[in-house]
């Protein structure tokens, strides 16, 4: 079975090894060299001021940014359900929070969270995903962020790069927080995130907020090479083994390049047999596809030719597909996705496969990698 769903994603047989290692006690010099030599190479990742681990999902990152961060009033942006949960966040712990709400394939723009500002004095904290996976969909974050600090540079803002980290450059010089997750463009399983810092951030957290999620505590600990609480060594060992396969592979410039090349060529195959792509601004980090048939669509493609992708939450459900685009991925892999596309539709009586799919990918793809 080919996984193809935006999370988890396929862990890497080199990574698989080198967590099948003996564990270790986090409180050891063993292991604090490979804390050492994992956070060195996070820095190249998020080129921030700071890094932070913590032995959670990406929603425990989401909630300790916005604990930290905001004390007063957020802003959140929402364009899907991952958008939603920081607003959700915010209330949990007594914030005030507004909203800025769309459906699920429209981004935020410039203009009205900057109007948004402007009519809310007490915010000090906006929260906006990078790539919103609900949808697929990518937000202007940087254009967004300079535009809010050209306002107030104050107002901490919150960049959830969870599927964003690890597929293309980020350009971070006005995000005060980027959050990332394990188990998507890191291909780790689930339950490590991550938090890159600026400096703003880190004056602003002071003594921190909460007990477990607070940021003081882990920023101290992890300078000196160890964690507050216990270390999710496993995963952090994994984590260092594939930045350093990346390295080896031609880099961070190498991955984004192949990550973009693929998600275009996939794209436009999709499009060539019939298929229309969901978002207005669609990420890179995957490939969503709405359709009456989507459902059928998917059913097929893991039924009949082993390919796992994923579907629609809440009122999407049943009304798109998604197709992984983060991590190490072959080009032959995609080529079967999108061949095994034009198939399932071919069994719908949609349209004769003729192979249009892989051929498209393939002149596509193999065009601009040799430019």
């Amino acid at each position: 079975m080919l996984l193809f769903t935006p999370g988890p994603t396929p862990v890497p047989e080199s990574v698989r090894l080198a967590m099948a290692t003996p564990t270790l006690h986090h409180r050891t010099p063993e292991f604090e060299a490979i804390f050492k030599e994992t956070r060195e190479l996070l820095f190249k990742l998020f080129n921030t001021d700071e890094v932070i681990m913590l032995a959670s999902s990406g929603t425990g990152a989401m909630e300790a940014a916005v604990t930290n961060l905001c004390h007063d009033t957020l802003l959140s942006v929402n364009s899907g359900k991952f958008g939603e949960r920081f607003g959700k966040i915010a209330k949990a712990h007594g914030l005030n929070n507004v909203e800025i709400k769309h459906a699920w394939d429209t981004p935020a723009t410039v203009e009205e969270v900057v109007e948004a500002v402007k009519a809310n004095p007490s915010l000090d904290a906006i929260a906006i995903q990078v790539s919103e996976s609900a949808g697929g969909l990518r937000h202007p974050v940087e254009a967004i962020a300079k535009a809010v600090k050209t306002i107030n540079p104050n107002i901490m803002i919150i960049a959830d790069g969870i599927t964003a980290v690890g597929v293309e450059p980020i350009d971070v010089l006005h995000i005060d927080c980027l959050i990332a997750g394990s188990q998507k463009a890191l291909m780790l399983p689930p339950g490590l995130s991550i938090l890159g810092l600026s400096n703003a951030a880190i004056k602003k957290v002071g003594e921190g907020k909460g007990y477990y999620l607070n940021l003081a505590s882990e920023i101290k600990k992890q300078s000196q090479n160890t964690t507050a609480y216990t270390a999710a060594t496993t995963l952090i060992i994994g984590l260092g083994a594939i930045l350093k396969e990346i390295e080896q592979n031609g880099g961070l410039d190498t991955l984004y390049a192949d990550t973009a090349l693929r998600a275009k060529a996939t794209a436009k195959a999709l499009e060539a047999i019939g298929l229309h792509l969901y978002p207005h601004t669609p990420a890179l980090s995957m490939s969503t596809i709405d359709d009456n048939n989507a459902k059928e669509i998917r059913d097929l493609l893991k039924t009949d030719f082993g390919v796992n992708v994923a579907g629609g939450q809440d009122h999407l459900k049943g009304k798109i597909f998604r197709i992984n685009q983060m991590g190490l991925i072959e080009p032959y892999e995609m080529v079967a996705v999108v061949n095994a596309v034009e198939l399932a539709l071919d069994r719908l009586g949609r349209r004769a496969f003729d192979g249009t799919a892989s051929r498209v990918f393939h002149e596509i793809y193999y065009a601009l990698e040799s430019k």
